[in-house]
């Protein structure tokens, strides 16, 4: 299994768009960085001014911890897209390239070939967020410094201790990767029905995208299904910014990703060993 593991990450990293998403998460960290740096200071200094005249806040407000937030607030948007650019052509990529019949001649199973692309494609997702620790939060603390974290909420705001804050962004990255890998068994479910890459890729990012308009509609109609979309659970890594941190609302989100991705990886081999691979 290690050893298909790596020829399986061996061919996700060999290909252009793996690194396509790589560097668009460079590009938007960098851009943002570079605009707080030429005016974001002055501009959130003189907004929040009546709250660094009531509270004692230890350092500059815009500081790395703060530009971290903002960034990721803004790039797990579009990271769905670009998990989907990689586990969406893992199954739909052999078929289109006919290789599929040609794997399953090798001593292995139909139900351990769909484990081992999911697993390739969560061993790439932590890789992303990982880089996006990189760029988002370490960049930006070196470009920023360090502080205590006003955490801008709609009606009030949430003031962090300096010394109070990389563990909660461990957490929130770590409930990041959890978001992300359900994003990755969705486009992986839908790449077994597809035998070409773009299928899945539009079709994950247009179930995420109606999905996630259903989870903001503040309609009674809606109310009944939003806790039971995976869409409105992704932004539970916001939590650990609260004060007090909502554990009990934490979990639940977690759990409910948890089972989307057991039930989508589930239903994938379930198709899978039923598919018709012989034309």
């Amino acid at each position: 299994m290690m050893k298909l593991l790596q020829i399986e990450l061996y061919k996700i990293f060999r290909r252009p768009r793996t690194y396509i998403s790589f560097g668009v998460v460079t590009a938007i960290a960098f851009i943002f960085q570079l605009a707080m740096k030429a005016g974001g200071r002055e501009f959130f200094e003189f907004g929040m001014q009546d709250v660094t005249d009531t509270f004692n806040v230890q350092g500059s407000i815009i500081n790395g911890y703060l530009v971290g937030y903002l960034i990721l607030q803004s790039l797990l948007v579009q990271i769905p897209l670009l998990v989907a650019l990689v586990a969406g052509d893992t199954l739909a990529g052999e078929a289109n390239l006919g290789t599929l019949r040609l794997l399953l001649t090798r001593p292995i199973s139909r139900p351990q070939l769909v484990l081992i692309k999911f697993l390739a494609s969560s061993v790439y997702t932590i890789l992303l967020i990982l880089w996006l620790a990189v760029v988002a939060l370490f960049l930006s603390l070196l470009l920023f410094g360090t502080g205590d974290m006003i955490n801008l909420k709609s009606e009030t705001f949430v003031l962090l201790l300096k010394d109070d804050v990389m563990w909660r962004y461990g957490c929130a990255f770590l409930f990041a990767v959890v978001a992300m890998t359900a994003i990755a068994a969705l486009s992986l479910f839908l790449s077994a029905f597809a035998d070409n890459s773009i299928g899945p890729i539009i079709a994950t990012m247009a179930i995420v995208v109606v999905l996630t308009i259903l989870s903001n509609l503040e309609l009674p109609l809606f109310n009944a299904i939003r806790p039971y979309l995976f869409t409105s659970h992704m932004i539970g890594w916001k939590g650990f910014f609260d004060d007090p941190i909502p554990y009990a609302a934490i979990g639940k989100s977690a759990m409910v990703l948890v089972l989307y991705i057991l039930g989508l990886v589930g239903g994938t081999i379930f198709y899978f060993n039923k598919k018709d691979i012989s034309s």
